[in-house]
């Protein structure tokens, strides 16, 4: 069924469509089957990576690791900010929930379900009555509910969804109400939680870090700010802590970041939960970046807030962006790019992921189609250059139970057994997939400049620029036209065999488009091609004849 035809389903019935989508499933190739299939290590993410830095980095300076409350009370941040705190919340989420509503069942819901096709008793009713009621107090989860529905009314799943969706609106029609509880905005709300139950039940010096997310009601998302970022925060609890604390742990975390100075300049922004004079904005010199930027932020907590958590001693506190050191690093200028590529990165392949994602279309299944393939590669480089008309054995002998003959063959006078693109190569540049020029016999390895003075000294014609730069700086697929022609022809033979026919003609002329030569390329590399005017261009001559026979 395709997604139209699910979508307008699901708008009818709901459970119906759901159920008609696990007809759809389809057994996998036999190389993917459990225990065939096997896994290619994958690609990680540069702030997974940077987080995974920074966590090491503050073990080295002696750090344990902590996670710190993330559901914030309103009252904490009023402890935290006293008459800041207004202000510090209107960039914080608040949460809510759904209310449970009271679900009557009246004579009229009664008709309701019963014109659904649901009989009903008195049992059946009470039954109802009593998921309805445990609902409210809340002793029966909202995600157990559809099931509970149908067992008291002893229906299937499917009926039982039925029936909430056109008897009982209330369930759609709930608002949200808000609490007092908020999302952590920074990790200082959550740090005076911690330190609060670590007082006096731990030696000191208390050093913790965590690294976890934070949210911010930020006004619009842009280039520097997102909704949600990673706090990369560390405290130094003592009975004494100075302001040259902080700059010795940002200094030895940023060390390990590759950063070589720093320089500490007093923040305007006076946070109230820091002592005045104390918070405190790092900047670092990276050789990489050539500049300094700033990349932590550290103060000493004030007094007062440590007090209202009955906190005696003094805390240092730092914290480091991890966002913000993985766009320094990673040369990044949007954090929406470098956070959520897919949503809001260019896409894009690499001429490399490109020429992975071009095959040979049809391929010899057997040992003997694919020895027949190398026989006719063979014969065409030995006798591709022969005046014509000719003709060349390219195997005979026994294939797959048959004795065959095969032959590469030109009829026509005044030309040549294969035509002067045959051993054109495929090579990917720049996203476009370019045929080159170039000699029959190659080494592997050798010089993109030889070949093309090799070509030159040969007679070849000039190749276009686009070649020419495809050849010298673009991604080799290895394939060559002829490797495509020999592969289908060795295909087609082992279909002669197993089909019974005696004999087979294979005429490969003018390449112009990838399966002209047997090539297939990926539908996600030809969007790519289509919607970024790239080309492919494999234009050029092949002539090649190849038939087969059945001797017996």
């Amino acid at each position: 069924m395709k997604k139209k035809e699910i979508l307008k389903l699901a708008k009818r019935d709901f459970e119906k469509a759901w159920a008609e989508t696990g007809k759809n499933l389809k057994n996998p190739h036999h190389d993917e089957e459990y225990p065939r299939l096997h896994f290619k290590p994958g690609q990680t993410h540069p702030l997974s990576d940077t987080m995974a830095q920074l966590r090491q980095a503050y073990l080295l300076l002696g750090f344990q690791e902590t996670i710190n409350p993330l559901f914030i009370e309103e009252d904490h941040v009023y402890r935290q900010f006293g008459p800041e705190a207004p202000a510090v919340l209107d960039r914080c989420f608040y949460l809510a929930g759904l209310p449970r509503p009271d679900i009557g069942i009246g004579m009229d819901k009664i008709a309701q379900i019963e014109e659904i096709g649901v009989s009903l008793d008195e049992e059946k009713i009470q039954g109802l009555k009593e998921v309805f009621r445990s609902y409210k107090k809340g002793e029966t989860s909202g995600d157990d509910l559809i099931h509970d529905v149908s067992l008291a009314l002893e229906v299937a799943d499917a009926t039982g969804l039925r029936v909430m969706e056109r008897v009982f609106p209330e369930l759609k029609e709930l608002t949200p109400i808000s609490s007092k509880t908020t999302l952590r905005s920074h990790m200082t709300s959550g740090w005076f939680i911690t330190l609060n139950a670590l007082n006096q039940n731990n030696t000191l010096p208390v050093k913790l870090f965590s690294i976890d997310r934070c949210f911010r009601r930020e006004q619009r998302e842009d280039s520097s700010h997102l909704m949600t970022y990673h706090s990369a925060s560390c405290v130094w609890m003592d009975d004494e802590v100075s302001l040259d604390m902080g700059m010795a742990v940002s200094e030895s975390l940023l060390e390990y970041f590759g950063f070589q100075k720093f320089k500490f300049l007093l923040d305007e922004k006076k946070s109230k939960y820091y002592i005045p004079g104390t918070q405190t904005e790092v900047y670092g010199y990276h050789p990489k970046l050539n500049e300094w930027v700033e990349v932590a932020t550290f103060g000493l907590y004030s007094p007062i807030a440590l007090a209202k958590y009955g906190i005696d001693q003094e805390v240092m506190n730092l914290g480091v962006g991890a966002e913000r050191i993985a766009m320094i690093l990673g040369g990044h200028q949007d954090i929406r790019e470098m956070v959520y590529p897919h949503t809001y990165g260019k896409w894009g392949l690499s001429d490399r992921e490109m020429a992975s994602m071009l095959h040979l279309n049809l391929y010899p299944v057997t040992d003997d189609g694919r020895r027949l393939m190398e026989s006719i590669i063979q014969t065409a480089v030995e006798y591709g250059d022969t005046s014509s008309p000719c003709e060349f054995t390219a195997f005979q002998g026994e294939f797959m139970g048959k004795n065959i003959e095969v032959k590469i063959i030109e009829p026509e006078a005044g030309t040549k057994l294969l035509g002067p693109a045959s051993w054109n190569r495929v090579h990917v540049y720049q996203g476009n997939i370019v045929g080159v020029p170039q000699p029959a016999e190659i080494e592997r390895f050798q010089s993109p400049d030889d070949i093309v003075e090799k070509l030159l000294s040969m007679g070849k014609e000039v190749m276009d620029d686009l070649a020419i730069k495809a050849l010298k700086k673009g991604i080799p697929t290895g394939i060559s036209y002829m490797d495509g022609v020999a592969a289908q022809a060795a295909y087609r033979m082992e279909e002669m065999v197993v089909s019974g026919e005696e004999q087979l003609k294979l005429r490969a002329t003018i390449a112009k488009s990838p399966s002209d030569i047997n090539l297939k390329l990926d539908e996600l590399a030809m969007r790519y091609i289509n919607s970024n005017n790239k080309v492919i261009d494999i234009r050029g001559p092949i002539f090649c004849t190849i038939t087969g026979e059945i001797k017996d």
